[in-house]
């Protein structure tokens, strides 16, 4: 047993989501792991430990008063305006218990800055409605005592079976193309390491605000031929997409909240365990 486990109760809201099932696999066997669900299927319903949650139609709060936990993990999808509320819903009950909130968000709470990679504290803007929404749950979670709120910042992740790779096989054997943007420059990351650093940031007690992406940058393009290379002997039709004239980027790199190196990751990792 790794030091400081089995004390906590941790709730995943979104746990049937991508990266909210990987969270859940790796904490599983560590804690005691409760998941909501969206809509029904089998393993979920016979599963004691997993709740059915429409953010659009419940109240959070009858699964927190239910599940009781000392951590909760916001992997949410669904309509942003739900999802405001519900996050209001989750801050009262952080400042009502002494529990922690871990918000994953993303790399686009700093699309409106295209000209440099982003650090922890630059201030966030964004220009799509994606990126506002989640600055905004940001901000609402940033005023709750400091030491009670984890917030992710993820840039795109990969994984073997992520919906990213499963749409481009998909677009691959319908024979259409494969958007590619030749001047965005990003970072990148891997399910599972996501998923490991989520349990260290658990275990260590961490709070604040991290960015889990690659330690080097990478043009999408290029990032996205080399994916294919291995996903298909075919030639695969490309769309090249120019958003603009200059490069972009769209980049979460860490600067202060650095984790151990075991627990960093490279591009060329991401591609390599994406090969496996």
């Amino acid at each position: 047993m790794k030091h400081g486990e089995q004390k906590h109760r941790i709730l995943i809201l979104g746990a049937s989501g991508y990266i909210g099932h990987s969270i859940y696999k790796e904490l599983g066997p560590y804690f005691r792991v409760f998941g909501t669900y969206r809509t029904p299927k089998k393993e979920f319903e016979s599963n004691k430990q997993f709740f059915q949650y429409n953010v659009e139609e419940d109240d959070v709060y009858e699964i927190l008063e239910a599940c009781k936990p000392s951590v909760i993990i916001s992997a949410l999808r669904g309509d942003f305006h739900a999802q405001t509320i519900a996050h209001q819903h989750i801050a009262e009950y952080v400042l009502e218990t002494d529990c922690k909130i871990i918000f994953l968000s993303s790399a686009n709470a700093f699309d409106a800055y295209s000209k440099y990679p982003s650090y922890e504290l630059d201030k966030t803007l964004s220009h799509s409605i994606y990126g506002h929404f989640k600055i905004k749950i940001e901000n609402l979670l940033l005023r709750l005592p400091k030491k009670q709120v984890a917030i992710i910042r993820l840039p795109m992740v990969f994984g073997i079976n992520c919906p990213r790779i499963q749409e481009m096989k998909q677009l691959i054997s319908d024979r259409e193309s494969v958007e590619i943007f030749p001047n965005l420059i990003m970072n990148v990351t891997l399910d599972k390491k996501v998923t490991q650093q989520i349990h260290y940031i658990i275990n260590r007690n961490k709070y604040g605000v991290f960015h889990l992406g690659s330690t080097d940058l990478v043009h999408h393009d290029e990032f996205m031929k080399d994916i294919i290379a291995f996903i298909s002997k075919e030639k695969v039709k490309l769309k090249h997409v120019f958003t603009t004239n200059d490069d972009r980027y769209l980049a979460v790199l860490p600067k202060f909240n650095k984790l151990p190196k075991h627990l960093q990751i490279t591009s060329q990792k991401v591609l390599e365990e994406l090969q496996k």
